[in-house]
């Protein structure tokens, strides 16, 4: 069957079986290795994806239900050399060991700031409770998406700012 779907602000497209799960169609067909294969039952979430800007975990989806949607993965999250909000604050706070559960807990850090762009640390926690991580104790994640929660928030004043002093701006 043929998959059409937009990754990363791109279209792609490929042949498949109707049985792939769209993580392995990324990983193998697209070559966008930072989605990990965890556990192959949806516990770990490791395989998270953003789908229509909602986290999914891509193991539970077959290539073949994405065709036309827009999916973003990791490599999906920075602006060509600029790193995202999340990625800094991941950086900054020291929120991963080992990598293998970033992608998937930078992913639901960004749907969840899209939605709630100033969200508590119990909100935060509830909303990567998905996502399982066996090296870093999850404080320094809960930080790091509060770090890019700050950052979002400077740039939007920053925006602001901007179109205030702006000609004609009010």
């Amino acid at each position: 069957m043929k998959v059409t779907l937009t990754v990363n602000g791109s279209d792609r497209s490929g042949d498949v079986e109707p049985r792939v799960l769209l993580v392995d169609f990324l990983r193998t067909n697209l070559r966008l290795t930072g989605t990990h294969v965890g556990c192959d039952t949806s516990s770990c979430g490791a395989c998270t994806v953003l789908i229509e800007g909602e986290p999914v975990k891509s193991c539970t989806v077959l290539a073949v239900q994405a065709t036309g949607r827009s999916i973003t993965t990791v490599e999906g999250l920075a602006q060509g050399a600029n790193l995202s909000p999340i990625q800094i604050g991941f950086h900054e706070e020291h929120g991963l060991q080992c990598g293998f559960c970033t992608p998937g807990m930078m992913l639901v850090g960004t749907s969840l700031l899209e939605r709630n762009p100033n969200p508590t640390e119990d909100e935060i926690r509830w909303a990567i409770s998905g996502n399982i991580c066996r090296c870093t104790g999850y404080m320094n994640i809960v930080k790091a998406i509060k770090h890019a929660a700050m950052l979002r928030e400077a740039a939007t004043a920053t925006t602001r700012e901007k179109a205030g002093a702006a000609p004609g701006g009010q």
